[in-house]
């Protein structure tokens, strides 16, 4: 038996970094915690994709911090409810999968999540198949579970209800899913559930089923996504999500072409750095006496060391250093003066590195015009920490900003 942590400052910490919510109450958790008591959670993951992203790793991070105080881990692989599609967040109805499809996607999913959880050794997380006891249920069984809930409890979801206004179809078995999923919650009797806001209708689902069935209340941890202050997110339609499966390099290219809004939340997030030395980065971004970039390389480093060992991180960074960051410069590069506070467009315009104000602003709005390989907005203004930095416009066009005042 796993020797179970109760030290405040641990548990204030778990509770809290990267979390959003928890249902009912955070106390009420904290206060078993602090007791010693041993609970066993999970989080599920339907092989939709044939590899985990750095969205799934943000939940995976979390189970490895209630593994390191010694509580049960489950890991959930939803062989069963990823061939029905969960319609969370979907404008749409998702394609269904065969049980092969979801199997395969999945097998490599124990040995990713393993970067971040351990799966030997004296308190080592279990992997688990919905598809054990979800195929044993009867017609009469489902008729059951769903006697538990109401149309209208169903149809309040926010993209059923979007579905509706879009007069777009909502299919039988969208409605059944959430049941499978919180079925999952009373077969293993857990005590909490940890997921994405997004999993929040699903997770209480299983809620409601095990208050139900088992008479016993079950926890909702909800987790903060990777987004930035804009509200810009990480993900495949927005072309920057991170998958577990990525090279090295590959994975430390994309996570260095993240906004700079994203480098704080992905500390917290996606990396077991102490919280008082994310602050401390936070302090440092806010009071521009960092270099994003610099963090930005720290951050890509953290992430590949996890993935897929130091030595890679490395070699990753070492690539991106000699043959990103370097390409293309010139020996020499003139240099402008400019002052702190100023837009971009004004300095483009004002250097002929652009016909007009107004070509300025185009070429920006382009993702033309970048300061160290970074892309800028029309937002962006001239700042402290840009001095030394490499201001290209176009793909010939290199200026090195020198801050006058």
């Amino acid at each position: 038996m796993p020797k179970i942590v109760t030290d405040e400052k641990l548990i204030n910490e778990l509770l809290e970094r990267g979390v959003e919510q928890i249902y009912p109450d955070k106390e009420l958790l904290k206060k078993k915690l602090i007791g010693g008591e041993s609970i066993r959670l999970y989080c599920g993951f339907d092989p939709s994709a044939d590899s985990l992203h750095i969205g799934n790793a943000i939940a995976i991070n979390k189970l490895s911090q209630f593994q390191d105080l010694g509580h049960e881990v489950i890991f959930l692989i939803g062989d069963f409810t990823g061939t029905i599609g969960d319609p969370a967040d979907k404008s749409a109805t998702r394609k269904k999968l065969t049980r092969e499809e979801a199997l395969k996607n999945a097998k490599d999913y124990q040995d990713q999540a393993g970067r971040y959880l351990k799966f030997d050794g004296e308190n080592p997380a279990v992997v688990k198949y919905n598809s054990k006891w979800n195929d044993k249920l009867t017609f009469n069984d489902l008729i059951e579970l769903s006697s538990n809930f109401t149309v209208q409890q169903m149809i309040q979801r926010d993209m059923f209800q979007k579905r509706l206004k879009d007069e777009k179809p909502i299919h039988l078995h969208e409605f059944l899913y959430p049941l499978a999923q919180g079925y999952d919650s009373v077969v293993m009797d857990v005590d909490l559930e940890v997921g994405g806001t997004d999993q929040m209708f699903n997770m209480m689902v299983g809620r409601d089923l095990q208050r139900v069935m088992n008479k016993k209340e079950k926890f909702v941890m909800t987790l903060k996504i990777l987004a930035d202050e804009k509200g810009n997110k990480m993900g495949k339609s927005e072309g920057n999500a991170v998958f577990l499966s990525e090279e090295p390099k590959n994975m430390y290219g994309i996570i260095m072409s993240w906004p700079d809004g994203f480098i704080t939340p992905a500390f917290e997030l996606a990396t077991k750095l102490p919280m008082t030395e994310i602050k401390d980065i936070r302090e440092k971004l806010k009071s521009g006496r960092a270099n994003p970039r610099d963090l930005k390389m720290k951050l890509a480093f953290e992430i590949v060391k996890i993935i897929h060992g130091e030595s890679s991180a490395k070699e990753a960074q070492e690539y991106f250093i000699s043959t990103i960051q370097k390409k293309e410069l010139p020996d020499e590069v003139e240099e402008i003066k400019v002052r702190t506070g100023e837009n971009f467009s004004d300095v483009l315009s004002k250097y002929d590195l652009a016909e007009s104000k107004g070509d300025a602003k185009r070429k920006i709005k382009q993702g033309g015009v970048t300061v160290d390989n970074e892309k800028i907005d029309l937002d962006t203004k001239i700042a402290k920490n840009m001095e030394g930095k490499v201001l290209k416009v176009g793909k010939k066009e290199f200026r090195k900003i020198k801050i006058t005042e």
